[in-house]
């Protein structure tokens, strides 16, 4: 889903880990569309152990709504089967803020987390907790 001013993302299932690529501000607008994507392809996965794989690109940081919108969709997300996420920040100049918001969304909701610097470890870590 793309909302120029507001951020876009890319949701795309590989076998049990569920890729989401972000770009730009998230705000109220992309985290309740995104809220409803995930709920649909959460559903399909809910049936084993699943991860997610979550690359964050640009300017990103989240309004104190959006944040929390993204504890409900990451709560949800638990709840339907998730067991751990990886986070990738990359060319962000808030790398930190956008660290300390994620960690508070993830430790909320009681999911194992790591943060990491290319997708390729990120994926490793993941794998250990699939199989």
């Amino acid at each position: 889903m793309q909302y120029a001013a507001h951020g876009s993302y890319i949701i795309e299932q590989q076998n049990n880990i569920l890729l989401i690529d972000a770009q730009g501000p998230f705000n109220d607008i992309v985290t309740e569309q995104y809220h409803q994507d995930i709920k649909l392809i959460t559903q399909k996965m809910s049936h084993s152990p699943w991860a997610s794989l979550i690359s964050f690109k640009g300017n990103g940081v989240f309004t104190p709504d959006a944040e929390q919108k993204l504890i409900e969709t990451t709560q949800y997300r638990v709840d339907n089967g998730m067991v751990a996420i990886a986070a990738v920040i990359l060319n962000s100049p808030f790398a930190d803020i956008l660290q300390m918001q994620l960690q508070r969304i993830y430790q909320s909701c009681s999911i194992q987390f790591n943060f990491f610097s290319d997708a390729k470890n990120a994926q490793k870590w993941l794998d250990s907790f699939i199989n």
